[in-house]
């Protein structure tokens, strides 16, 4: 489908769905848009960070200060609908970096380029009993955002051109259904990979048990700017948390199988599964786990959609799966105090990553990330650094953040 056609497509749905609401409008009255106009909320998150990336075989190093607004404004509902806008606005303060469009090729990557776009469009209907629809542009954060989430990291965050059902009819049970057209990636809409379309259908099925929540997922990926990542990925994932003793344990479990779909040339099928376990007691926590992503030597694991940033270290070294598999073995060490001081919350988490390959049993280094977080108010504070030790993989790399948000 070409971007006009799926543009008139956009249009011809919100503006049936206006002509449904001035319908109903007409009908009821007046009253309840009223009621929504004086219940609308305004949207400001604003982030100012610092980020430095030291790498080994660039020219130079990068240093990227950048300020995001994130502005608009969500209306209370009428006729069970809730209408939701806002903008990512984003300004590079100091741009020695390589932003993928900005043609800083002699810096390090930093994935936060200028741009000035439509975040969230949105039109929330719960006329249905149990049932929440979604169609526009909107946020997806499936379970962990292991496979598919909004990669809130970066400061243009992913959204998705989409209509996504979510039913709660039954009992502890959770359907969640999406179709997306558009995909509206990190790099921003002047990137030639800013945007991915194609047919992509999404399902979620959750269901609570005492045991932890359990869930069923099928992702069919059909990227027509690129095709060897259009994929089929089926898979369970068990979480959930238990007391022993003083102890807090929450653990997960994942396995998901995935193949080749639609355009994609290739012919191949990889596995995934992890497992992890951290235990919490007072104020402290330590944990670990391991993650496996399958490569048959010429296609690894993908997962396109992902918050990645999450996973695999915080340098962003394994963005892309390796033709032959990643397995990552990590210990995590955390701390949580509340009310000290002025501070709402001071936090510290420590993470150590060994990587290998799943296949020939490569070394691919190891990784050590700190972080330190304080809330105060509507302000968060953030020191976060990366230092990425490769043995002949990639590159060494480190990395530093300071950051400060605002959220009202």
């Amino acid at each position: 489908m070409h971007d006009k056609a799926r543009i008139n497509m956009g249009c011809g749905c919100l503006t049936a769905l206006a002509a449904l609401g001035m319908g109903a409008a007409h009908a009821a009255g007046v009253a309840p848009a009223l009621n929504a106009m004086r219940e609308t909320k305004p949207i400001v998150d604003l982030r100012l960070r610092a980020e430095s990336v030291d790498q080994d075989g660039m020219s130079e190093d990068a240093e990227a200060v950048t300020l995001r607004a994130r502005l608009g404004f969500e209306t209370g509902k009428a006729w069970n609908t809730v209408f939701l806008a806002d903008s990512d606005l984003l300004w590079p303060l100091d741009g020695d970096y390589n932003s993928t469009v900005n043609g800083k090729t002699a810096f390090p990557v930093v994935a936060d380029p200028e741009t000035y776009e439509i975040n969230r469009l949105q039109l929330t209907n719960t006329s249905i009993p149990g049932t929440t629809l979604v169609l526009g542009r909107q946020r997806f954060n499936f379970d962990d955002q292991r496979f598919v989430g909004n990669v809130g990291w970066r400061q243009n965050e992913q959204t998705f051109d989409a209509l996504r059902v979510t039913n709660k009819t039954i009992r502890n049970l959770t359907v969640d259904l999406a179709y997306s057209d558009q995909v509206n990636r990190v790099f921003g809409k002047e990137s030639p990979v800013g945007r991915y379309h194609g047919d992509n259908y999404l399902a979620n099925v959750a269901y609570q048990m005492p045991v932890g929540k359990l869930t069923g997922f099928a992702y069919l990926l059909d990227f027509d700017e690129a095709p060897r990542d259009s994929s089929q990925t089926v898979g369970l994932r068990l979480a959930g948390e238990r007391p022993v003793k003083k102890i807090k344990l929450a653990y997960s479990l994942s396995y998901a199988t995935q193949q080749e779909y639609a355009g994609n040339p290739l012919d191949y099928e990889d596995d995934y599964y992890a497992f992890e376990l951290i235990g919490t007691f007072r104020q402290y926590s330590l944990g670990g786990g391991v993650e496996v992503l399958e490569g048959d030597g010429v296609k690894g694991f993908t997962t396109p959609l992902a918050t990645l940033h999450k996973f695999d270290g915080w340098a962003d070294k394994f963005l892309t799966t390796p033709a032959n598999g990643l397995e990552r073995r990590y210990v995590t060490l955390g701390y949580v105090k509340k009310g000290l001081g002025m501070l709402d919350t001071l936090s510290a988490n420590a993470v150590y990553h060994d990587f290998q390959s799943q296949r020939l049993d490569a070394d691919y280094g190891s990784e050590i990330d700190l972080q330190l977080q304080a809330k105060w108010q509507r302000f968060n504070f953030m020191l976060k650094y990366a230092d990425y030790d490769t043995r002949g993989f990639a590159t060494d790399t480190g990395k530093f953040w300071v950051q400060a948000d605002f959220m009202w």
